[in-house]
């Protein structure tokens, strides 16, 4: 019993972490090259509301890393 809950754990971790990286990836997908080394203006760079499927993304991804990071510690305990 208690190898199928550790093996139920494990799948299910890797899982989270590949969708939580398929999320995040998508979500940088939208930041121009200069965002990724921090530049972006004269004024260190561009504020804007996040509207519509990327707003569903941001919401997908914390609830995902929340959902990640719970399967880690029960993961760590068991």
């Amino acid at each position: 019993m208690e190898f199928m809950i550790d093996t139920i754990l494990n799948i299910s971790q890797v899982i989270l972490a590949i969708l939580l990286m398929i999320v995040i990836l998508l979500q940088a997908k939208g930041a121009g090259m200069g965002a990724i080394g921090g530049g972006g203006g004269a004024a260190g760079g561009n504020f804007r509301t996040k509207r519509g499927m990327e707003m569903r993304l941001h919401q997908f991804s914390i609830v995902l890393s929340i959902i990640f990071f719970g399967v880690a510690l029960a993961n760590a305990l068991f």
